[in-house]
């Protein structure tokens, strides 16, 4: 987890939470940060990643506490529904707001 960045505190590479910085997985967060909640079928198809590589990232962020993943049957099909915690929800704030203080003002 990163350090806590207060007011006034410059912002360092260090200070991005590598948990959502992974590429994969930032574009999970993007994609469930605009939707309620998403099916594995639909992170799938707008990801581009394969079963497992989804499957693993989701399980990551999972045990981050940044997704909660939810299981159930639509008659006899098995549905994975996707969504972002109030932490996750956080962690995806915070981790672009210190991203544009990176761009904006690089350390150096």
């Amino acid at each position: 987890m990163p350090r806590e960045v207060g007011a006034g505190d410059a912002v360092r590479w260090e200070d991005l939470d590598r948990v959502v910085h992974e590429p994969a997985r930032l574009v999970i967060l993007v994609q469930l940060a605009f939707v309620e909640e998403a099916d594995f079928l639909y992170l799938l198809r707008q990801t581009g990643l394969t079963k497992g590589n989804l499957s693993s990232h989701l399980t990551k962020l999972q045990e981050a506490g940044y997704v909660r993943i939810a299981k159930d049957f639509v008659g006899r099909v098995p549905r994975t529904r996707l969504s972002l915690t109030p932490g996750g929800r956080t962690a995806y704030a915070r981790y672009r707001t210190r991203l544009a203080q990176l761009v904006a003002d690089p350390p150096t």
